[in-house]
């Protein structure tokens, strides 16, 4: 797999671009790519990108989840989550497939469910280690930076 989010032959319904910041609860039926950053909820029967720039404060409840930036927050999903190599999730997963390339970080129990429809993850402690952890992440050198900002 690469680095980057293939979407070619792909109709994204809906995207947050990068430089843009939205809060809201997100319910569609097909798929949004997020570039910016996005706190909330997504619930979609379709597809979540999150794209290497991305930034996510939020539970997603969707058919498949492809995280490639940050996600800080559970995901539900009906059919796989796949974390690219620039991914970085703080949370919990419940599927029936999960995909991981060598580098991602991960951090939260993953319930993999063998096809079956996933019910829902324990609920992430919101730890500020966690948090503080989250701030501090460069995505495009895959470190963690020793001060903030």
């Amino acid at each position: 797999m690469s680095d980057h989010l293939d979407t070619s032959g792909v109709f994204i319904n809906s995207i947050i671009g990068e430089g843009t910041s939205f809060s809201g609860d997100i319910l569609l039926s097909g798929l949004i790519r997020i570039d910016g950053d996005f706190k909330g909820s997504i619930t979609t029967e379709g597809k979540v990108l999150i794209g290497k720039n991305g930034r996510a404060e939020c539970m997603i409840k969707a058919d498949t989840v492809v995280i490639g930036g940050v996600v800080k927050g559970d995901i539900i999903s009906s059919d796989k989550v796949v974390i690219l190599s620039t991914g970085m999730l703080i949370g919990n997963i419940a599927a029936p497939r999960l995909v991981a390339e060598e580098g991602v970080i991960l951090n939260g129990m993953c319930t993999i469910s063998n096809g079956k429809i996933p019910t829902e993850p324990e609920e992430t402690s919101g730890d500020k280690e966690v948090q503080d952890d989250l701030e501090r992440y460069n995505p495009e050198k895959k470190v963690f930076s020793l001060w903030k900002g």
